[in-house]
């Protein structure tokens, strides 16, 4: 279970409601864990400044991480998080592992301007 103030996706439905109902989407799949926590707190950080993109989290170990981890744009990632960028419910960009501010704010910046 994760504990993060993030929107939790927990389900399939709750997966196609969220990039359905919302243009720009950021998902982070993945653990509690120390490369996985670091992205939960940036990504929490922005929602202020990012009032335009819905910021949540799924839990990699869940069913309904499926809907991640079976992307064509992640069937390569070896480490989590997996993190997508859903613009108008597709993927715009994905990323692997750590990702910091800097790294994150360049991809919300270029995707969801």
């Amino acid at each position: 279970m994760l504990r993060t103030n993030l929107k939790h996706v927990d389900t399939d439905s709750a997966f196609k409601e969220v990039i359905e109902n919302n243009e720009n989407v950021m998902i982070c799949c993945g653990r509690m864990g120390p490369m996985c926590v670091p992205v939960y707190i940036t990504m929490k950080t922005l929602e202020d400044k990012y009032k335009h993109v819905v910021f949540c989290d799924m839990d990699f170990d869940d069913a309904a991480g499926h809907n991640i981890s079976s992307l064509p744009e992640t069937q390569r990632f070896r480490g989590l998080p997996f993190t997508v960028y859903f613009k108008n419910g597709k993927p715009a960009a994905a990323t692997t592992s750590i990702q910091n501010k800097e790294q994150i704010m360049e991809i919300i910046d270029r995707e969801f301007a």
